[in-house]
């Protein structure tokens, strides 16, 4: 077993400032497994909700909830949303008695319901897949190719991996994405996940998958959006400054997820991975998402200019603006768009992340990180 320190850390931390935390993200992520590091399934407070022995405990929740003391965890809450005006009930008592830990994927519905009744109430950790700083630098390779979901990257084999992640896809095209309202045939919503695989690192436009799935623009939106909710897909804003330069406004789309992008690429072993055109834009993806995790930045936009300059995130984090530019390249150097970056957006500081091993500056406020040093600044 991986553990997780820090993950579980922001949760004990979140835990002592709210009355009741959520973590949120897909299937299959590692949430219940975490959260039997904090109560065993064994224990009393603790409420699976795909086992009926804890649904039938839980058809008169007050009765069953409020003589509980200390921390209550609650998996699968997505399946019985009834509850959250019950928590609500609970987490106002006077004293605070217990406290609450949701495990649930994403859906607008557990998010739209949990809204209205917690409003306030409520903290949300978002939970994605392994990350180097868990599994280790000497990993690296293998969690790019494979991609953090637990069963995906703990495979014994490359052929295993793949084969977990096939069947993960089938199941979100025949069951979750149905259940979230989408109304394309499996085997069209799974072209749909390849044309946003090809999409990857790039600015996003309706218009061409619209016309391939015989669609509208909006539903084509709409179904973006709910994979977005599901932690699957990250949308990166576009940063707007007032400087004079046209510049790019429709966001950026990653897979959150690399191995799942290699699935849908084809993507068979590292060689394949190295040698596909989309190898720079994987690799991109890949550390942005690493970066993102562990900053836990306020914001989080590109920048590009219709003349070329651009960025590949703008991080504002405690009012300080950081710029990352990614780059799979052996000594990256200095570039124009690394300049305007720094002038049009008033950057306090730009990493440059690569693959290497050395660290180095390139001007007073550019430093190039090796991706392992990386997540160490990043800690800084």
């Amino acid at each position: 077993m991986i553990e997780r320190p820090l993950l579980r850390a922001r949760i004990v931390q979140a835990l002592s400032r709210s009355r009741v935390v959520a973590l949120a993200g897909p299937r299959q992520v590692g949430k219940t497994t975490l959260a039997r590091s904090f109560l065993d399934a064994d224990h009393p407070g603790y409420f699976d909700l795909e086992n009926p022995l804890s649904l039938a405990r839980l058809s008169e929740p007050m009765t069953t909830l409020a003589p509980l003391r200390g921390l209550v965890v609650i998996d699968e809450i997505q399946r019985l949303p009834e509850l959250f005006p019950a928590l609500r009930v609970l987490a106002d008592r006077e004293g605070t008695p217990a406290r609450f830990l949701l495990l649930g994927s994403a859906s607008p519905a557990l998010l739209r319901a949990s809204g209205e009744s917690l409003a306030g109430r409520i903290e949300v950790i978002e939970i994605g897949g392994f990350v180097l700083e868990e599994t280790g630098a000497a990993s690296a390779d293998a969690l790019w190719l494979r991609g953090g979901f637990p069963r995906s990257y703990l495979a014994e084999t490359d052929a295993d991996s793949r084969t977990w992640r096939q069947q993960f896809l089938q199941a979100l095209v025949e069951r979750d994405l149905p259940q979230l309202g989408t109304a394309l045939a499996p085997a069209t919503l799974l072209r749909f996940l390849a044309m946003l695989a090809h999409y990857h690192g790039q600015t996003w436009n309706a218009a061409e998958p619209a016309r391939s799935l015989g669609i509208s623009e909006i539903t084509v939106r709409r179904y973006l959006d709910l994979l977005t909710g599901a932690y699957l897909i990250r949308q990166l804003p576009p940063w707007f400054a007032n400087i004079g330069k046209r510049q790019v406004r429709s966001p950026k789309i990653y897979w959150r997820d690399c191995g799942l992008l290699h699935q849908l690429l084809g993507i068979a072993d590292r060689q394949a991975l190295l040698s596909h055109p989309r190898c720079g834009a994987s690799w991109e993806g890949f550390v942005l998402e690493h970066m993102l995790q562990r900053l836990q930045p306020d914001e989080a936009y590109f920048w590009a200019t219709h003349t070329g300059a651009e960025l590949d995130a703008l991080l504002i984090k405690d009012g300080r603006r950081l710029g990352l530019e990614i780059k799979r390249a052996d000594a990256p150097r200095l570039t124009p768009s690394m300049r305007h970056a720094l002038n049009d957006l008033g950057l306090d500081a730009l990493w440059v992340i690569y693959p290497g091993s050395q660290r180095y500056r390139l001007h007073d406020r550019v430093e190039v990180l090796p991706f392992a040093t990386g997540m160490a600044a990043a800690e800084a």
